[in-house]
């Protein structure tokens, strides 16, 4: 029986409790076996519980995983975890609190555990102000729980022996691509926070985040990614990316590629794609596997893909974020200045006025005074009311998180409609459709 403190009584000799480090040996075996893919992979996502609940992290500390057990013998029958970190919507940083290794035995599925831990994580959400939560996995599931499917999640593109770009004969390589130091973090955190300014939104990645990714995760931890620098003969730092140490499906890819200000992607993305091939090879000899692409996961857009272009003719197209935003009222506040600079770089510069937007069981008033934006508040729509533009359950989050356009919304919900132009244009003002890719912390 356990000694540690209990969050909740569940009945049926269940038990709701936080995790200590002494947990970590049976829930790395409980994640291995819930969310592994095959006997490799529930080996990598063992090491990987093993690490958070062991080892120094960034955010997180093995209180932060909720697990139910039975209270008479303390097996671990469900279990999930809140990984805290800072994201930046244009540039404003704001809290995300990320729910992850979410998963239950299959004979104990179907009563609600989920749902439960949920509650209890997103009270901590509320006390420790992460306005935003946000997690990655399978279709739906997490719609049960308030989150809508509302940012890109990744994107790909692979290319095959053909496609590898040579060297002409005779012609060396111009860059060296070497495994990074301790002495490369604030430089690779410098690259990483000057390119982030291409997306929307995006993970504040600091030197901290960046040593634990060199040094804190132990070699099988399935989210433990090689850190490598790009050189040029002088030895002048180019640039960076991240890649497994193993192979994914078919070969190697390259996560979080970067290069430094004035240095041309044209140039030096090549020999990333050729060191990607070779590299992959030596993981499948080493693994006994065949490798027969190398590939780029980046997003929908990046400039690697537009520097090899035809040599990347594979394309796996982003998949997408779950979000949950509680109090839409104060997010939109937090970002205010956002939506004060898009208006004042836009035609309706100076804006004056309100914007009424139904979500039908409730809605928003925001209200302009001279392209300020002065009032947001919750607004429950009557029989009587026209709202500016309607947006049927929690539709509104794509367009808030730049995943869709307004068109787009209209085109695929015939719920969501708009009163008139002026309408229109502000919503498209206010809320375009930009560019995001959030590497997370894990």
């Amino acid at each position: 029986m356990t000694t540690q403190p209990i969050l909740r009584d569940l009945g049926d000799g269940l038990i709701l409790r936080r995790a200590t480090s002494a947990d970590a040996d049976a829930l790395a075996d409980f994640n291995g076996g819930i969310h592994g893919e095959d006997p490799a992979d529930e080996v990598r996502v063992a090491a990987w519980t093993r690490d958070l609940l062991t080892r120094p992290h960034p955010t997180l500390t093995p209180g932060d995983f909720t697990l139910v057990e039975e209270a008479a013998t303390g097996r671990i029958v469900s279990s999930m975890n809140l990984i805290p970190q800072t994201w930046t919507y244009e540039g404003i940083p704001f809290g995300v609190g990320r729910p992850e290794l979410v998963g239950t035995l299959p004979e104990f599925r179907k009563r609600g555990l989920v749902r439960i831990q949920f509650e209890v994580i997103h009270q901590w959400c509320v006390e420790r102000n992460l306005p935003v939560q946000a997690i990655t996995g399978i279709p739906y599931f997490y719609r049960q729980f308030g989150y809508e499917m509302a940012l890109d999640f990744v994107g790909r593109r692979f290319g095959h022996e053909a496609n590898v770009p040579r060297l002409k004969k005779g012609e060396k390589e111009k860059y060296r691509i070497r495994p990074a130091t301790k002495r490369d973090l604030s430089f690779i955190a410098k690259v990483y926070a000057g390119t982030q300014k291409r997306y929307m939104l995006s993970c504040v990645r600091g030197v901290d985040v960046f040593a634990y990714e060199l040094e804190g995760q132990s070699r099988k931890n399935v989210n433990r990614f090689e850190l490598r620098v790009i050189e040029d003969a002088r030895g002048r730092r180019l640039g960076y990316f991240q890649h497994s140490s193993f192979l994914g499906m078919t070969g190697l890819t390259a996560l979080g590629c970067e290069l430094a200000p004035g240095v041309s992607w044209l140039d030096v993305t090549p020999c990333v794609a050729r060191y990607l091939w070779k590299t992959g090879g030596k993981y499948a000899k080493r693994d006994k596997r065949t490798r027969t692409s190398f590939g780029f996961m980046l997003g929908a857009q990046h400039p690697s893909y537009d520097a090899l272009g035809d040599a990347l003719p594979s394309v796996r197209e982003p998949y997408a974020w779950f979000l949950r935003v509680p109090d839409l009222a104060g997010f939109i506040r937090h970002i205010a200045p956002v939506l004060e600079k898009r208006l004042a770089e836009s035609i309706a510069v100076g804006y004056s006025g309100e914007l009424l937007l139904s979500f039908y069981r409730g809605g928003l008033r925001l209200v302009f005074a001279r392209g300020r934006l002065k009032k947001v508040g919750t607004w429950k729509p009557k029989i009587t009311d026209e709202p500016h533009a309607n947006f049927p359950d929690l539709t509104f989050l794509q367009l808030l998180f730049g995943y869709r356009s307004f068109a787009e919304l209209e085109f695929g919900f015939a719920d969501c409609t708009c009163m008139n132009n002026s309408s229109r244009v502000l919503l498209d003002i206010l809320f375009p459709k930009r560019l995001s890719d959030v590497f997370p912390i894990f």
